[in-house]
């Protein structure tokens, strides 16, 4: 019998940093991506082309992607906001790219700047840019399962926000639950809506975040549902520095230890996800914070 298999996309270096109070070293990012492709993660993002001023963290993108050793078979999103941060993005050689715009109104003029329509108008050249040069395009939706402004979020308004990205031609979209407020029912729900408005689960990713402690349990329940790649971030770091109160995301040394206990494959060793996760969390400074992270693997 065949087992199960699942991606895992890595978010460490661009979401689990963003938000982070301690601004790392180039040079350590390069040697923290470095580590995660070691562990076999094949899909690592790595940066964003945002302005320095809106996210400090990622100020360095252009020296980060212009000098990074580029493992064959590995992929390093980048995410972009608009066409000045496409052409920053492919003047380093950038091999895919990722846009991001919200389910909700109000995260979306807190985050962006933007109201969707605006979001979804500044993408249309990037993505027209991108599919030109062959190049891969995901897509986050953002507060998809609650917004920390504005409350629950209906899934009709996930559907319309990812029908109208697909439109655009993006690749992949990547489901949000930017503050941790989902439990097993909303995403029965909210992939119910998508599943009846007929978008694929093979362009349907999970983002996740372990604010409630609910992560790992939708995560269960949207493998039942057919979801196969989930975003994770080494180390557990992570959260939105526009979402209030929102923890790390769901951590990726977490993910493999479930994922390799209940025999689905990855292509993840843990033990060298933990090597990264030890590294990190030394750059930044404190201990791991998650679970696995603290316990190490089982057995011995």
């Amino acid at each position: 019998m065949t087992r199960p298999e699942v991606r895992i996309y890595e978010v460490g270096p661009r979401d689990g940093l963003q938000a982070e109070a301690v601004v790392v070293s180039t040079e350590a990012k390069r040697r923290f991506i470095s580590l995660l492709a070691d562990a076999g993660l094949r899909e690592i993002e790595a940066t964003s082309f945002v302005r320095p001023d809106a996210i400090p963290q990622m100020a360095d993108a252009d020296e980060l992607m212009r000098d990074l050793e580029r493992r064959p078979g590995v992929r390093y999103p980048v995410l972009v906001p608009n066409s000045r941060g496409m052409e920053r993005a492919l003047a380093v050689g950038a091999d895919a790219v990722c846009v991001f715009t919200a389910a909700s109104e109000a995260y979306a003029q807190a985050n962006i700047r933007m109201s969707i329509d605006e979001s979804l108008a500044a993408f249309a050249p990037v993505v027209g840019a991108a599919r030109e040069r062959g190049i891969w395009v995901r897509a986050y939706v953002s507060a998809a399962f609650g917004c920390p402004y504005s409350g629950e979020v209906d899934a009709r308004q996930v559907v319309s926000v990812s029908e109208r990205l697909l439109e655009l031609g993006i690749d992949e979209l990547s489901i949000s639950d930017t503050v941790g407020v989902a439990t097993p029912a909303d995403l029965r729900r909210v992939l119910g809506a998508l599943d009846a408005a007929g978008i694929d689960r093979d362009v349907t990713a999970l983002h996740l975040h372990d604010t409630r402690g609910t992560a790992l349990a939708n995560l269960v329940t949207a493998m039942e549902l057919g979801v196969r790649c989930f975003d994770a971030s080494t180390g557990g770091t992570g959260g939105s520095p526009y979402a209030p109160g929102s923890a790390g995301n769901l951590a990726t040394e977490d993910l493999v230890y479930l994922l390799d206990r209940e025999g689905v494959r990855t292509g993840v060793d843990l033990d060298r996800v933990l090597a990264a996760a030890q590294f990190i969390a030394g750059e930044l400074d404190r201990e791991v914070s998650s679970r696995v992270g603290r316990a190490g693997g089982w057995p011995r």
